[in-house]
């Protein structure tokens, strides 16, 4: 039975020393201590600590912590720096539910966000506001090398004998969970469960390696590894620059993905940066700071700017969504469990 690579590492031994992936200039490492007391006086600096996943950085370092630090020292007087951490979002996650002090976190998927309120840390309905608690939104592609010269149109062509395919591994990777998704229940709704659990296991077969991210994967892809990845289209878009150096492709049939934020309680209550921490999160999803995702390729959940990005952006055919296929928990029941039909699959491979 051939096995696959698993890059990086599946499990982090200890999340309490194993932080995170790359730490902002704006601040120290996300690690160290974070101020216990916070800020007595409104135009006292202020460090905001931030967690997100790793395909994310250049747009919060490069365009999202300059316009909010502007933006904030115009509106109250106050120096606002961000200490950021980039990880995979599961990994992300599990090291802020096991101590990591961030007091913003965006990942990936919800079930990311619902594991650190589950550890207790975050302790309001973080879905109650005006985007439910999503702060960008995309869909799933597939990035193809320029001319598309193995012709891939479906994800079944995923499959196709001589077809390399890059892929993060769901242990780690919220974007993978995407992926996966994307792939099987795609299938499954038009060819029913059997048809996508044995597509899913021929496409594995083309898996070389795991990688431990989505950015790890796409730094696989655009170092001239593989034919195909399974990634978000903003990835995509970012990673090709504007899709002048590789191609994409959308299947008629995929999955939006909901990228959530949250104030993480403990955190902002312990460090008394809550009001800076809720302010950011409600203009990240204001128009300014929604345009700026949109140029980086997101689409946006500020309805204001809904119509502006479908002419910008194609709209599959079938763009289902996790409220569709029952929840977080059913769709990790199905797939992802000890018995579900991932580890069924990687088994099989």
């Amino acid at each position: 039975m051939n096995k696959i690579a698993i890059a990086g590492s599946v499990l982090l031994a200890s999340l309490g020393l194993v932080a995170c992936g790359t730490q902002s200039s704006a601040g120290s490492s996300a690690n160290d201590q974070a101020n216990s007391t916070g800020a007595s006086s409104s135009t006292k600096p202020v460090t905001l600590y931030f967690g997100s996943y790793s395909v994310t950085k250049n747009v919060y370092e490069n365009e999202l912590f300059p316009a909010f630090e502007k933006y904030w020292k115009a509106k109250t007087g106050q120096t606002v720096t961000f200490n950021a951490s980039f990880d995979a979002s599961g990994a992300e996650a599990r090291a802020i539910a096991s101590g990591l002090p961030v007091d913003v976190a965006a990942l990936s998927l919800e079930d990311d966000v619902n594991k650190i309120q589950q550890a207790g840390l975050i302790t309001h309905n973080w879905k109650s506001g005006p985007t439910g608690g999503m702060v960008t939104d995309s869909i799933v592609a597939i990035g193809v090398r320029s001319g598309n010269p193995k012709h891939i149109t479906t994800w079944s062509d995923l499959a196709k004998p001589g077809v390399v395919v890059d892929l993060p591994n769901p242990s780690t990777s919220g974007g993978a969970k995407w992926d996966i998704n994307a792939i099987y229940y795609a299938t499954s709704r038009s060819n029913g469960a059997k048809d996508a659990e044995s597509l899913l296991e021929k496409i594995l077969k083309n898996v070389d390696v795991l990688d431990k991210s989505g950015e790890a994967s796409m730094t696989t892809f655009t170092s001239g590894t593989g034919d195909a990845i399974v990634s978000y289209e903003n990835e995509i878009l970012e990673a090709s620059n504007n899709l002048k150096t590789f191609d994409e492709v959308i299947p008629s049939s995929t999955m939006l993905i909901e990228n959530p934020i949250a104030v993480v309680d403990k955190n902002v209550d312990k460090h008394g940066d809550r009001q800076v921490a809720e302010a950011f999160v409600q203009w990240l999803e204001g128009a300014t700071a929604q345009q700026i995702y949109m140029n980086a390729g997101f689409r946006p959940v500020d309805p204001a700017l809904k119509t502006k990005a479908d002419s910008l952006y194609k709209t599959p055919k079938d763009l289902f969504t996790v409220a569709q296929l029952g929840g977080w928990n059913k769709i990790n029941a199905d797939l992802y469990s000890t018995n579900g039909i991932w580890n069924t699959v990687l088994e099989s491979k």
